[in-house]
């Protein structure tokens, strides 16, 4: 096992049933006497036994260690100074709203052989969503916000401190290269009329790191899928996706679709159904090494505003959220039409994209003609598996 996931001192292996050269020993010292095959009951025993224990021993020494390290391991920013106070009022409704992007800058050097660059200025954010959490937090929808359309990009605050002036007809993902995460949110308010309460960054590297502490994710592809910019080359049929692949998945558009970024919106929100039934099915709560992994893993992958930035306020705010299962999640994608004089660009369905809006700052469902002509054609291309075959793989 490698450093990075070595669990603290109280969480027990992921078998940790694993008989070493000491528990090899006959009790009476003698020459070797065979155990007897324990019964299904009998493991089932052991295993509550094992993960009761690696519970007692969070509450123990090992507590202060875990939290110390995963605490320590959030890269935070403070984007309320950033934004300043020109920005769009608080509903106060009891919905929550939450722009999650998927970058290529926290890990320069591994996200550049992922296809990334290194640092804010080489940086980029090829995914942008726009997370709506309805009141009483049972359900949410998603509004994911294509990176080639053209937007009036605000003037924004970078990380330095320096203000950049405002842009016309830019694409919407020039923000986060002009900007960061602040500039981001900036964009997305003036679009939106919505007032983005949290941020949730999150790497090439640690998404692929993720998926692989969770034991990849089960999907099923309808149509082959060869892209050699992506590397993914997937038949037709159910595959459970390592890291590598799941990565290739979200981030491929050539081998999908009409070969455009919607193409890849649609794997992208498919994908995140099949990740949420995998997380339900996969039993976390249930082995202790394989929640530290996943904490610690996902941890070092992202990057929030300053009220998300402890394990404590993460914890309480992913809590709010179990309730909220793949067939309560809502995935739209922000209405735009092809651009006549730009095959590569996308413009806003400015009517339709005012329906979306207004659905989200008043905590209503996004109504089904809130759609655009151009979709990118890839809907059908990847599906979750069935319930039962993601509970025969998890198990």
């Amino acid at each position: 096992m490698s450093a990075e996931s070595t669990p603290p001192p109280g969480i027990p292996e992921e078998n940790p049933g694993t008989p070493g050269p000491e528990r090899a020993r006959t009790r009476g010292g003698g020459g070797g006497r065979r155990r007897r095959p324990r019964t299904p009951r009998q493991r089932a025993l052991r295993a509550a036994a094992w993960s009761a224990a690696g519970v007692v021993a969070l509450g123990g020494a090992g507590l202060g260690y875990l939290y110390t390290r995963l605490d320590g391991n959030i890269a935070s920013i403070d984007i309320d100074h950033m934004l300043g106070s020109a920005r769009p009022a608080n509903t106060d409704d009891g919905s929550q709203d939450v722009l999650v992007l998927g970058s290529d800058s926290r890990s320069g050097g591994s996200n550049k052989r992922l296809g990334g660059g290194a640092g804010e200025a080489g940086a980029r954010a090829d995914t942008a969503m726009l997370v709506h959490v309805h009141k009483g937090r049972t359900s949410a929808s998603v509004v994911s916000i294509p990176r080639d359309t053209l937007v009036d990009r605000p003037s924004c605050v970078d990380r330095s401190g320096q203000r950049k002036p405002a842009e016309k007809d830019v694409m919407f993902n020039s923000a986060y290269s002009t900007g960061g995460a602040a500039c981001t949110v900036k964009t997305v308010e003036a679009m939106s009329g919505v007032r983005v309460d949290h941020f949730v960054e999150v790497d090439f590297t640690g998404f692929r790191r993720m998926v692989d502490a969770l034991g990849g994710v089960e999907v099923t592809t309808r149509e082959r899928i060869s892209d050699p910019e992506s590397r993914l080359r997937l038949d037709a049929g159910t595959h459970r996706l390592s890291g590598t692949q799941a990565l290739g998945l979200v981030r491929t558009r050539h081998g999908v679709g009409d070969g455009s970024d919607l193409g890849r919106i649609q794997l992208q929100q498919a994908f995140l159904k099949a990740l949420a039934e995998q997380v339900k099915e996969v039993g976390v709560l249930s082995h202790p090494k394989r929640l530290y992994d996943l904490a610690d893993t996902a941890t070092r992958s992202v990057t929030t505003d300053e009220d998300l930035g402890s394990v404590t306020a993460l914890a309480s705010f992913a809590g709010g959220l179990k309730d909220i299962g793949p067939s309560k999640l809502t995935m739209t994608t922000l209405p735009v039409d092809y651009d006549p004089d730009a095959p590569n660009r996308v413009l806003l369905d400015e009517d339709k994209a005012a329906l979306v809006w207004s659905a989200l700052r008043h905590d209503k469902a996004i109504p089904a003609k809130a759609k655009g002509s151009a979709t990118g054609h890839a809907d059908e291309v990847v599906g979750s598996p069935s319930r039962s075959a993601a509970s025969r793989a998890a198990s």
